[in-house]
């Protein structure tokens, strides 16, 4: 399907709060859930939707940068922040997830049908990672190009003993005792309204559906163990300061090889002696001594990129004027937005604080002349453009 927005995906407004989003979704979850859609696969394909929008649209932090970019942005294929395209999402990604919006793992209880109760049948749960979180300072410079960052990261990461399983050498799993393999439990309680069902993730295989009975003795029958991992991460040129590049996969890893977390990269700026960042113009303050600025000339000035470029000053350059060099500042992420900014000069004049005698006199000798001065020079051309205006 072609992707939609989020707000539109979930009927609600751009202002709605954290509560409306999630009923929103929770409305549309139970309306296109596989277990009342069998087989059909445009249902399946609105029930992936509903659960990307609302993993983005309820991360504070992911909402902010999809309202600001839209599905571009830092985050490389899988779009900006970790949103992931429609079929990136398993049902058993959706339902480890957003358990807490079914009720437990996948049911809405009371819905019927297979799946639902103690003795049905349904996929087991697959553990997901937590994710990781790091923080990067970067160089104006580095911004400019994009860089290739490296951390050494301790994490969750597969069990080489036991490869993942959790079990000791080959010992099989065994269909858990407790729900038989479904992963839930149905609990029937009484209320006004007569006999309730209600489903949770089985206690005692955690959704699984299976249990280890000969538990491997380096993990402790979890899968994983603490180790670490050199990650390398690419920041795409044009990022700022506060933004999240997502790298998949690369968190913990799941219980049980389940699925690993990502790592959330958070992006800093480091303060810069040369240029001053405007979004993505990049500003530079320079000082012209007197002569050049009256007489006009040229100056050379530094560029984000390391090099040099040389620019004209027009005799009679006046303190405050600003130049603009098209395309020389940083550029949009991935392209996003309105493009590669610009390098703004803005042009000061040196006055200085202590004059040779020489120098004294020939200011002194210019004191009287109606050029150099102030007032005069701004009536002449006050009185130039009403001229021109009635010419």
């Amino acid at each position: 399907m072609a992707k939609r927005d989020y707000y539109e995906v979930l009927g609600v407004s751009k202002d709605a709060t954290e509560d409306e989003i999630k009923k929103a979704y929770r409305k549309i979850a139970i309306k296109y859930h596989p277990d009342r859609n069998p087989g059909n696969k445009e249902a399946e394909e609105k029930f992936k939707e509903a659960a990307e929008a609302y993993d983005v649209l309820h991360d504070p932090q992911k909402r902010k940068q999809y309202d600001q970019f839209g599905f571009n942005g830092p985050g490389g294929e899988g779009g900006f922040g970790g949103f992931s395209s429609a079929g990136g999402f398993s049902m058993d990604d959706i339902f480890s997830m957003f358990g807490d919006i079914f009720g437990g793992r996948g049911g809405f209880g009371g819905f019927g049908g297979s799946g639902f109760s103690s003795g049905g049948q349904r996929r087991p749960a697959q553990h997901r990672g937590s994710d990781l979180r790091l923080k990067v300072r970067l160089t104006l410079q580095e911004i400019s190009t994009g860089v290739t960052k490296k951390f050494k990261v301790k994490k969750d990461v597969t069990c080489s003993h036991c490869h993942g399983t959790g079990a000791e050498g080959n010992s099989a799993k065994e269909t858990c005792p407790t729900c038989h393999g479904c992963g839930m439990v149905t609990h029937t309680t009484q209320s006004m309204f007569g006999m309730m069902q209600t489903q949770s993730v089985c206690p005692t295989c955690g959704g699984e559906g299976t249990v280890i009975k000969n538990k491997c003795h380096a993990c402790g029958g979890s899968g994983v163990v603490k180790g670490e991992e050199v990650v390398e991460i690419n920041i795409p040129a044009g990022v700022s300061e506060g933004m999240i590049v997502n790298v998949p996969g690369k968190g913990n890893a799941g219980r049980h090889n389940g699925v690993p977390g990502n790592i959330q990269v958070y992006i800093e700026e480091e303060p810069n002696d040369t240029f001053v960042r405007d979004d993505n113009d990049i500003i530079y303050n320079l000082l012209l001594d007197f002569p050049t600025a009256t007489l006009g000339g040229s100056v050379e000035i530094p560029t984000i990129d390391g090099g040099k470029v040389r620019i004209k000053i027009e005799p009679g350059t006046q303190p405050g004027k600003a130049l603009r060099l098209r395309g020389k500042g940083l550029p949009a992420v991935h392209g996003y937005g309105r493009g590669t900014g610009d390098m703004v000069v803005n042009i000061s004049v040196y006055v200085p604080k202590t004059l040779t005698n020489q120098e004294r006199d020939m200011l002194e000798s210019m004191r009287n002349s109606d050029n150099f001065k102030g007032d005069t020079a701004t009536k002449r051309t006050i009185f130039q453009k009403f001229k021109n205006y009635f010419n």
